[in-house]
């Protein structure tokens, strides 16, 4: 991915029975996925979460850190000037056909 000018975050709703994703991508962070809750928190798995303890324990990393990282923290940060809200603020909402 030699993506030098591109940034994205794309977000993909909870549908009843069917948790949602988020994708992002910076040029300096390369690509984030997570599973989105249907109240919208990020949700990290048993084991994800049991290999960033193993690794924290072991001295590789430092556990908030770590965390950090399954939420996606850097990612929010970067891409947070490039999202714009406000009234009258163009929304693209995608929905599927079925």
């Amino acid at each position: 991915m030699a993506w030098q000018r591109i940034r994205f975050e794309i977000t993909e709703d909870a549908s009843p029975g069917v948790d949602g994703s988020r994708y992002a991508y910076t040029p300096t962070l390369g690509a984030f996925t997570a599973v989105v809750g249907a109240n919208g928190d990020i949700l990290i798995t048993e084991d994800r979460l049991r290999t960033a303890m193993l690794m924290a324990a072991l001295g590789r990393v430092v556990l908030e850190d770590e965390l950090d990282r399954l939420l996606g923290k850097q990612w929010d940060e970067e891409l947070e000037s490039f999202r714009y809200a406000g009234e009258g603020a163009p929304v693209r909402w995608l929905h599927a056909a079925v």
